[in-house]
């Protein structure tokens, strides 16, 4: 088996755009979806790749690590790495052509859940699903929204922008570039108040229910539940679709053609499992022959714990069959109110013209003020610190839980994001009894069966999903003896 021939330039790394690493990654693996690199074919040797680049060959070594770690090459010890086996999809029968607009930075002057009964004297334990806002970045944040709201110019007091202010929308499209390979030109990206607007919106523009399965909607089982109530809302007939350890099992038969799809591929909610390849593919080219929409929804895939984020879905879609959702209410804090879509290109006209008409703009300040935070480095500086610290705290949940509960529980991977399931192994325990329990004990946990569009009633729908953004010793301590008491005994 020959070793590819690369010539010189084949891939040639723009040094002003920055993450070397990330271009060689990207400019590899789309070559290996687009079949221009063959299966089975081996990769030159690191030290041959970063001659041919011009690069370090730490560079190269990350970016085929990278490619690696999500399953486009494979390895064998003291072998060189090939391409792996992809499944064999008309959906990569050709390439998507995305030349990403790259405009000057204008240097001129959730959670979305909203806690209902205002603030709390103290906040609940535990409590799934929100970041550490305690450690909020308040000086640096301070700055920049002291210095944008005396200088905002006059374009960006009018109502010209709905989808928000261009200077916010390529700080975020640059921020999802990076941490996530999303592939979009800036006219894709829509500034919201919350992920929970933008999967309304969305619902509201693909949904047909004049049409025989225009309504049809696959939605992640367990899944997220105001998603869900969202969709149910606009309409959409939920059809569940199981998810197992490679994420949603989108082959299983019997399902019907869906004109939406739901999904939360890199840190499904809420069981944290990551989408394999195999099944990302799948996906991309069910929706595809289908006429479907997919709505990735990314929560807090900035959080990686074992090894760097697997890129979103979006970026290896070549069909512009998928709708990005971010947010910065799970790297920041929920009461930034500040979230954002990355859309097919059909859809940014009625979405902003719907923006529009419903007042949907966020402060111009702020939008000014998050931009100049990110191009100024803050939130990168702050993610990379918080990433050390939530994987600290996800570590000694999973340590702590472990330990005091044993073989009576099976925990999530614990990989990656703010939250860890717990499931309990006795079909018997009543998790929503012992969520109230629990709540009442000061502990913001959820019940997993709720989060079930379908239950067999087994120990699988059985659980609770525990926050571990703050978590301590003696609050696991407090909450396994909860636990013990309350199900398990």
């Amino acid at each position: 088996m020959a070793t590819l021939d690369l010539p010189q330039g084949w891939i040639q790394p723009d040094r002003a755009q920055g993450d070397l690493e990330g271009q060689i990654y990207r400019a590899m693996r789309d070559a290996i979806l687009d079949r221009r690199l063959p299966t089975g074919a081996r990769l030159p040797s690191t030290r041959r790749m970063a001659e041919a680049c011009e690069v370090s060959r730490s560079t190269v070594v990350q970016a085929y690590d990278r490619l690696h770690g999500e399953g486009y090459v494979v390895s064998r010890s003291g072998a060189a790495s090939v391409v792996a086996t992809l499944p064999d999809l008309t959906f990569f029968s050709r390439a998507l052509a995305v030349e990403a607009a790259q405009p000057q930075r204008d240097n001129s002057p959730l959670n979305d859940a909203t806690p209902k009964g205002g603030i709390a004297a103290r906040p609940e334990k535990l409590r799934a699903g929100e970041p550490d806002v305690t450690e909020f970045p308040h000086a640096p944040w301070a700055r920049c929204l002291g210095v944008r709201a005396r200088s905002l110019i006059v374009h960006d007091l009018s109502y010209d922008e709905p989808e928000g202010l261009a200077i916010l929308r390529q700080a975020v499209l640059d921020h999802a570039r990076q941490y996530r390979g999303v592939l979009a030109d800036l006219s894709q990206v829509v500034i919201v108040p919350s992920t929970r607007i933008a999967i309304s919106l969305l619902a509201e523009v693909a949904l047909r229910p004049a049409e025989p399965d225009g309504r049809v909607t696959w939605f992640e089982n367990p899944g997220y539940v105001a998603a869900r109530d969202i969709l149910a809302a606009r309409g959409a007939d939920l059809v569940p679709v199981a998810c197992d350890a490679q994420g949603v099992a989108c082959e299983t038969a019997g399902l019907p053609r869906p004109r939406l799809i739901y999904v939360t591929p890199s840190h499904q909610y809420p069981t944290g499992v990551t989408m394999s390849l195999a099944r990302r593919l799948a996906l991309l080219d069910r929706a595809r022959r289908s006429d479907a929409v997919i709505i990735e929804d990314d929560y807090d895939s900035e959080f990686q714990y074992d090894g760097r984020p697997i890129a979103a879905l979006q970026g290896i879609d070549r069909h512009e069959t998928v709708a990005y959702c971010g947010t910065m209410a799970k790297v920041l804090a929920p009461g930034m109110r500040v979230a954002y879509a990355i859309l097919p290109r059909r859809y940014v006209d009625p979405i902003r013209s719907m923006m529009r008409e419903r007042g949907l703009s966020i402060p111009a300040h702020v939008q000014a003020a998050l931009a100049d935070f990110i191009f100024d480095g803050h939130l990168r500086g702050h993610i990379r610190r918080m990433t050390r610290l939530y994987a600290e705290r996800m570590n000694l949940a999973v340590e702590e839980l472990s330990r005091r509960l044993g073989n009576s529980i099976e925990l999530g991977p614990g990989t990656g994001g703010l939250q860890l399931l717990l499931r309990f192994r006795d079909p018997t325990i009543d998790d929503i009894v012992l969520q109230n329990r629990l709540q009442a004990a000061g502990f913001g946990v959820r019940a997993l069966s709720p989060m079930c569009l379908t239950s067999s009633g087994g120990a699988s729908s059985r659980g609770i999903l525990i926050g571990v953004a703050r978590a301590t010793r003696p609050d696991l301590e407090k909450l396994s003896h909860e636990i013990r008491r309350g199900a398990i005994g």
